[in-house]
This record gives structure tokens, C-alpha cells and sequence, in this order.
């Protein structure tokens, strides 16, 4: 059974998708759950499924302390999962191609430095595009650049505002991501 760790910065929508579909899984288990923000409602989703939870600063990441604790904990695969800091080049040669994330865009499209979240769903919005949808990839020393995994798209009607799409991409998010992930392993 491989060991899971998953980065997160924000709500853990999808951490918590993550886990609730690992939680019965053969292949894999989440055992770490980790965030640059100490406010990150993910660590509270964390503690619903008893899964240990660490915080840490970007100079932290940078300076090798979280390959150090994930390397302790003996983790096999990184999930990043909603996760806004760039992946320092020590974690990416630590995990090679064992280290996945998801866009809400369908890459390479509206990817890159700045590109997450609803900024994402607004230049989606005003390029006037008549779909969207999820990427997930490998990471690699590039934002949004790694290995393509798997994309899926959705349909976007012209009155839909960057709220509704956002609403689409989490849909595909949460089927698709946990899954994705599983076939990795």
C-alpha cells in the first residue's frame, strides 16, 4: 500500500475527496496532510479522517525540512491539492514522476504563475471560451508544465459567470481527481 502525502493552501475540497476515497482503497492511504498556511481549512478537514497534519513556511519548504518529514514519514507519492507554492527542485528530484497536481483549466491554456482559482475562471471568462475543464499532471520545476495525465472538459454556457464555471471545474475535480490518482499507483 503506498503511502500518501497532500499538500494543500486553501478550503480541502478536494483533500477531502482525496481521503474519503482512500480511505477504502487497496492501492493507497493518505497518512500526511500538510499546508504553507496554518489557517487552511484542509487541516480541519484533515483531522475528520485522523489524518496527521504539519504547517510550514516557504523558506521551511526551501530549506529542506518538508522533504525531510515527508521522507520520515515514508511517503510514496505527492499529492498537491490546491497548492500554491512552487515546488522547490530538491522535493521534485526526491519524487520523481510520484508527484501529481490538478489545474482547473485544460492546460496548456490558462496555466502558469498567478493562474489558480477563480483568477483561472475569470480568464476563462473573458477569452470567451466555449469550454473548460481539469488537467492533472506530473510536476515538474514549471508551474503547470509537467506530464499530462488526464484532462476532462465541460461545456460553458455564455451567461455563465466565473462563480458557475468554477462550479463546473469543482465537479470534474472531485470525480475525476481521486481516481486519477489511484491508476497512479
Amino acid at each position: 500500500m503506498k503511502k500518501l502525502a497532500i499538500l494543500a493552501s486553501g478550503s480541502g475540497t478536494n483533500a477531502e475527496k482525496i481521503m474519503e476515497f482512500f480511505k477504502n482503497s487497496d492501492k493507497g492511504e493518505v497518512t500526511l496532510l500538510a499546508s504553507n498556511k496554518g489557517d487552511a481549512y484542509a487541516l480541519e478537514r484533515a483531522k475528520k479522517f485522523g489524518v496527521p497534519t504539519f504547517t510550514f513556511s516557504k523558506t521551511e519548504m526551501e530549506d529542506g525540512l518538508v522533504l525531510e518529514k515527508l521522507q520520515d514519514a515514508g511517503i510514496d507519492w505527492i499529492i498537491l491539492a490546491g497548492f500554491l507554492l512552487k515546488i522547490p527542485e530538491s522535493l521534485i528530484l526526491a519524487f520523481p514522476e510520484r508527484m501529481v497536481n490538478i489545474h482547473p483549466a485544460l492546460l496548456p491554456k490558462f496555466g502558469g504563475k498567478g493562474m489558480y482559482g477563480m483568477n483561472v475562471h475569470q480568464a476563462v471568462k473573458d477569452a470567451g471560451e466555449s469550454h473548460t475543464g481539469i488537467t492533472i499532471h506530473l510536476v515538474n520545476e514549471n508551474f503547470d508544465e509537467g506530464k499530462i495525465i488526464f484532462q476532462a472538459a465541460t461545456e460553458i454556457d455564455p451567461s455563465d459567470d466565473p462563480e458557475a464555471i468554477a462550479a463546473k471545474v469543482h465537479r470534474l475535480e472531485h470525480q475525476y481527481f481521486p481516481e486519477v490518482i489511484e491508476s497512479l499507483l
